[in-house]
């Protein structure tokens, strides 16, 4: 059993930040590639960012210069750093990691049970 916890969403003011966290645990054995993906009402899931094991990160130009993303190999958690947030980034905002679970050379998707970014003007 592998498990996706988020934590760190809430109620923030434009402008304001606001940091993310998502711990993976269970029967683990190799974690690839983490990311962040978020959905807004009435709208597609969207890929916010990744980070692959070597540490390299992808962003979406939304979130450019104000996310970011950040690993932390030995608690197998990813972080989502969110400054000069603004009212469109109100979703609910998913975790989601690429795990090979113990005993197994195969790589399955996970995600995380979301957690609320609401910003407000």
């Amino acid at each position: 059993q592998v498990q996706l916890v988020e934590s760190g969403g809430g109620l923030v003011q434009a402008g304001g930040s606001l940091r993310l966290s998502c711990a993976a645990s269970g029967s683990i054995s190799s974690i690839n590639a983490m990311g962040w993906y978020r959905q807004a009402p009435g709208k597609q899931r969207e890929l916010v960012g990744s980070i692959t094991s070597g540490i390299r990160t992808t962003y979406a130009d939304s979130v450019k210069g104000r996310f970011t993303i950040s690993r932390d190999n030995a608690k197998n958690t990813v972080y989502l750093q969110m400054n000069s947030l603004k009212p469109e980034d109100t979703a609910v905002y998913y975790c989601n990691a690429d795990i090979a679970k113990v005993l197994s050379s195969r790589y399955s998707e996970y995600w995380g049970q979301g957690t609320q970014v609401t910003v407000s003007s």
